[in-house]
């Protein structure tokens, strides 16, 4: 169960919410809900791009224990970052830009993971797309440590035009997969890079990796096929760190 903290219920409050400039990561609808006043949410959630998800009430009792009212809403305990201002600073800041992008992963506990690899490794930031991605809960928070306090990630409507700014601003995509022949140690991480990692089951999108400049994979020696998506990513971000630190 979520912590009631990272809650809200009810649609009129989930209304005044949005309306107030609340951060909401998604909101749990029970399905069949009808009537003037959810039209009102939906609209605002529509607009607002806010995720969403439809579920039978059985979902949202085990969420909370509380009168829902057929609707609940996640809370995020951070604030997002603009990607357009996030990578200017980075810029303008003279490091080596080093971005991370995380295509529809699902996971929240590979996502708290990462997030704490990335701060660790000095990750500039994390850009998420805001549908259909791990939410930013409690777990993360747990998961990550405290380190999802420290990274600044960015809410993007899509990963492609993401991917299109930062190239634009100088900076090389390199998508983890294993759908190529070469592999991270052919790929030069000493020049500005954002990694893209896929999700935990289909890993990056084919139509991502129609648009990055690299395909990188991790050499695999044993019998089973692949790694867990957050040790995957950490073995990128390491040998990002080692590279510019030769």
């Amino acid at each position: 169960m979520q912590n009631n903290n990272t809650q809200i219920f009810g649609i009129r409050a989930i209304i005044e919410a949005i309306n107030s400039g609340s951060t909401i990561d998604k909101v749990f609808i029970q399905k069949g809900l009808r009537g003037e006043l959810f039209n009102e949410l939906d609209h605002l959630l529509r607009s607002n791009a806010i995720s969403t998800s439809f579920v039978p009430p059985e979902k949202l009792n085990r969420l909370t224990k509380k009168n829902h009212q057929g609707v609940i809403a996640l809370i995020s305990p951070i604030e997002f970052h603009d990607l357009d201002t996030l990578v200017l600073n980075v810029i303008e800041s003279g490091r080596v830009p080093k971005f991370l992008i995380l295509d529809q992963l699902s996971d929240v506990r590979n996502f708290g993971a990462i997030i704490r690899t990335a701060e660790c490794t000095g990750v500039d930031g994390i850009i998420i797309q805001k549908k259909g991605g791990a939410p930013v809960n409690a777990d993360a928070v747990k998961t990550s440590a405290g380190a999802i306090f420290k990274m600044p990630i960015c809410k993007v409507d899509h990963i492609k035009d993401a991917i299109y700014h930062l190239q634009s601003s100088g900076v090389q995509i390199v998508a983890a997969t294993e759908k190529t022949e070469n592999t991270l140690y052919d790929v030069d991480f000493t020049i500005p890079v954002a990694i893209v990692m896929g999700s935990e089951g289909k890993g990056v999108s084919p139509s991502i990796l129609k648009i990055v400049d690299h395909q990188a994979k991790l050499p695999m020696l044993g019998e089973i096929a692949s790694l867990n998506v957050s040790v995957a990513c950490g073995a990128f971000l390491y040998e990002i760190v080692r590279q510019r630190q030769s």
